[in-house]
């Protein structure tokens, strides 16, 4: 039955989850060098267009339309064109809510996921090349790890494995891609040699401050009702940012002395990352937990490992949201309570039961090998067909000015960093 509460605290989390895309695009931009400011956010805010039409079109009826031929692995296309999907009439999914919120609501992930991908590739891609592989990438990875995850008859949600906001669906997938993506593209110009400094660490701020403002209807408003299970998800989103925060700002501490506001955030971040798929799953103490033990995950990804394999994942994409989210989809295999969210068909391993943790266990796997193959693929191709890196000259201008002709600040004069 049609709810109007619900209908307006989902639509007010529809509009809060898009506005993390710009939140994304800004903290993002933050990071990179004052020439690629422009290419950075352009990267990031043209997935809002793309997303969205190849949704309409497509998309949501490959995701959640109905399975074909029960391998749960896409939807067929009846709903293309939202073909079926209604303003006023409950869908399949949510029988409180019009079936297009429901649409229009999933949609907000669709659009940030390719988002933050494309920070692991920032600085040397043509932006032509990144159009093309966002396309190819929606169509091959994103819709059906959609539909094996959240679509009925899904491949992944059959196994028992659940993943309430995105942790498959959108850390593991975007962050695996965009690992196996810049290794295909290759390191930036000087990786290694010489530092790549962040050109405006407050704009990183106000861009964190939105995406983790935003999570709380991203995590929250998955509940898809106005209910105690959407009360779960928020107190559970705080707490795990706030320990993560913390537990950064402790490894600063104790390596170097003193702490930053790019570890003081980034902590934050990932703490959101790593409890979003067990956020309408865990207690409240689990997401300590979850929170507390992220940080140390990611940083050692971050730092040792990566400098260890070589590779330029940009900004962090593999070592945030990837392992982030594969830590939290383990994570609610441990902490998970039925009583909680029956969705779940078993407790987690730390009260009791074994099937879940299992079935945690295959799903993240799944998600990473799926992620991997299918974005190697696409990358393959593309490197064939076109020129998918910018020139050495184009990558020493700046991308600002060789992509896009544009300046973000045309009255600096000095030496970029």
């Amino acid at each position: 039955m049609i709810n109007s509460g619900d209908i307006a605290f989902v639509l007010i989390s529809s509009m809060l989850v898009f506005f993390m895309t710009p939140g994304l695009g800004l903290f993002y931009a933050g990071m990179v060098r004052r020439k690629n400011v422009l290419n950075t956010l352009m990267s990031v805010v043209f997935c809002c267009g793309l997303a969205t039409v190849m949704w309409f079109v497509v998309g949501y009826s490959i995701a959640f339309g109905t399975d074909v031929g029960g391998l749960g692995v896409v939807g067929n296309l009846s709903n293309a064109f939202f073909n079926g999907v209604s303003g006023t009439d409950p869908g399949p999914y949510a029988s409180n809510i019009p079936g297009a919120l429901f649409a229009i609501f999933q949609l907000m992930f669709c659009i940030i996921t390719p988002a933050i991908l494309v920070g692991a590739l920032t600085g040397r891609m043509k932006f032509s090349a990144l159009f093309i592989f966002v396309t190819a990438w929606l169509l091959l990875v994103y819709y059906p790890l959609a539909h094996m995850v959240w679509g009925i008859g899904g491949f992944i949600a059959g196994l028992g494995a659940v993943d309430f906001a995105g942790g498959n669906v959108i850390h593991i997938s975007s962050g695996v891609s965009g690992l196996i993506a810049c290794i295909f593209l290759g390191t930036r110009k000087g990786y290694g040699i010489k530092a790549y400094h962040p050109h405006n660490i407050p704009m990183f701020f106000i861009g964190g401050a939105i995406l983790w403002v935003g999570w709380f209807a991203f995590n929250g408003g998955s509940a898809l009702a106005a209910n105690g299970l959407a009360v779960q998800a928020v107190v559970n989103s705080m707490i795990a940012s706030a320990s993560a925060m913390l537990s950064w700002m402790l490894i600063e501490t104790i390596l170097y002395k003193k702490v930053t506001v790019m570890g003081a955030i980034t902590g934050a971040i990932i703490g959101l990352v790593a409890i979003t798929p067990g956020a309408g799953f865990v207690p409240f103490s689990a997401a300590l937990v979850i929170g507390g033990l992220v940080s140390p995950i990611c940083f050692f990804f971050m730092t040792k490992v990566k400098q260890k394999f070589g590779y330029d994942d940009a900004l962090d994409a593999f070592g945030c949201h990837g392992i982030g989210g594969i830590w939290g989809g383990i994570a609610t295999g441990l902490f998970a309570q039925s009583a909680i969210n029956p969705v779940a068909q078993w407790n987690g391993l730390f009260f009791g039961d074994t099937h879940l943790f299992l079935a945690q266990l295959m799903a993240v796997g799944i998600s990473i090998i799926y992620s991997a193959a299918m974005t190697a693929l696409i990358m393959f191709v593309l490197k064939k067909i076109m020129v998918i890196r910018v020139s050495p000259e184009a990558e020493a201008l700046g991308l600002d000015i060789s992509e896009h002709s544009e300046e973000a600040y045309p009255a600096f004069s000095g030496i970029d960093q």
